[in-house]
């Protein structure tokens, strides 16, 4: 795996050993920032929730984020992350928080313009985060939330304030864009 497009093109992104993961494909990326860019998008400041490898945050950094948060919980894949960013000279430009989803979203501060969000396929609590997440001064006017989720765990057409504007399948895959 990775880093498709921007600053950091061709760069690998490294998984730990011994974690089951579901990466976003490169295939899923590509699509996920192609819609972004072109949607009137706040670049400043990016939140990549169920980070994984990180690799929906070190490709928004690539294509000229300035800032990305990173929550996960697996400490072995928060060291991925933080090894993944360092190789492509993102670390600067970024921060891992190593904790749930749910507790970190209690903890931050600010205002992002991005929220990307890969939860594992069968973890139907992220309904529950991206639930609340909707309603939280994390994000505001303008901002986009992306779910990457299963094509069988349909999702609503809103959330708080936010309304489904795009929505995409790529086999098990669906992409579920909300402003």
């Amino acid at each position: 795996m990775r880093i498709i497009t921007g600053t950091a093109k061709g760069q690998q992104i490294k998984s730990p050993k011994g974690v089951h993961l579901r990466p976003t494909s490169e295939l899923t990326r590509s699509m996920i920032f192609s819609i972004l860019e072109s949607m009137q998008a706040d670049w400043s400041l990016v939140l990549d929730i169920y980070a994984g490898t990180g690799s929906l945050g070190l490709e928004a950094l690539s294509r000229g984020a300035g800032w990305v948060d990173f929550i996960e919980q697996d400490p072995k894949c928060c060291a991925a992350i933080n090894e993944n960013l360092s190789n492509a000279g993102f670390a600067d430009r970024a921060h891992v928080y190593c904790l749930a989803a749910m507790k970190a979203m209690s903890s931050l501060k600010k205002r992002y313009g991005i929220v990307v969000m890969g939860p594992p396929y069968k973890d139907t609590s992220f309904l529950e985060v991206l639930d609340r997440l909707s309603a939280s001064p994390l994000v505001g006017l303008g901002s986009i939330i992306v779910a990457e989720h299963s094509c069988h765990l349909p999702l609503e057409s809103g959330y708080g304030d936010f309304q489904l504007v795009k929505e995409r399948r790529h086999g098990e895959t669906c992409v579920s864009i909300y402003q």
